[in-house]
């Protein structure tokens, strides 16, 4: 048993680092050298953005690694860019080179905020993102982002979706979490929106199981007065 525990252990940890290392913003340097829209995207310089718009700039050009002006302005948290681009006809769910979305960059970076503006805007809540065939809520259960992931609920987001890691937004709240508070709350949402407490992990593991593995024990308890087995 304690061979098993520490083989899960670092296999989640793992995955953890990994998951954390796939999203790639712009570098301060990349930042610097940018032009045009995705220049102007990045700084919130309006008068500029809407001059290029006006000129017919291509709204959904791509930098070196993919990313659009609307995925630039995400990043950088330019809420008025981002509306800029949107009502211009930009497009709000297009992916980058590790296919992520605007949606998930701002669900990765706990940016409750700039997600509420995409989601008004009409950004989804419902792609399939990212090299781990997952989802913005299955990212953000991961980080244990709880405002994030009552925001996606709320839009619909897919709640049992499985990623390539056979893992939930669910099980990615225990396995991949610390069992703080955040996380706490993370589980909490899900339980109440009706996420399933009996898809296993690739090995068979339920939620309930995984929690008593990990030694959380307030999930164990949320999750059996849930009605989990």
């Amino acid at each position: 048993m304690k061979h098993w525990n520490l083989v899960f252990t670092l296999a989640a940890a793992l995955a953890c680092a990994t998951t954390a290392q796939a999203q790639v913003p712009p570098t301060a340097a990349e930042t610097a050298a940018y032009q045009g829209l995705h220049a102007a995207a990045a700084w919130g310089d309006m008068p500029t953005l809407n001059k290029l718009i006006a000129a017919k700039g291509d709204l959904n050009a791509r930098d070196a690694y993919g990313r659009t002006p609307l995925h630039v302005a995400t990043y950088a948290r330019q809420a008025e860019a981002i509306r800029a681009l949107a009502k211009a006809g930009a497009g709000l769910d297009l992916l980058e080179n590790d296919r992520y979305d605007a949606v998930t960059i701002a669900a990765v970076a706990d940016d409750e905020a700039t997600l509420r503006v995409l989601l008004q805007l009409g950004a989804s809540a419902k792609q399939v993102t990212s090299r781990y065939e997952g989802t913005a809520l299955i990212a953000a259960a991961h980080l244990g982002h709880d405002g994030v992931v009552r925001q996606l609920i709320a839009a619909g987001a897919p709640l049992d979706h499985v990623n390539n890691l056979h893992w939930t937004a669910l099980i990615e709240s225990i396995v991949l979490g610390n069992g703080g508070p955040r996380h706490q709350a993370t589980l909490q949402a899900l339980l109440r929106a009706g996420a399933s407490q009996t898809l296993t992990d690739r090995q068979g593991n339920t939620p309930l199981q995984l929690a008593r593995q990990r030694g959380f024990s307030e999930m164990v308890r949320m999750l059996e007065t849930a009605g989990a087995r």
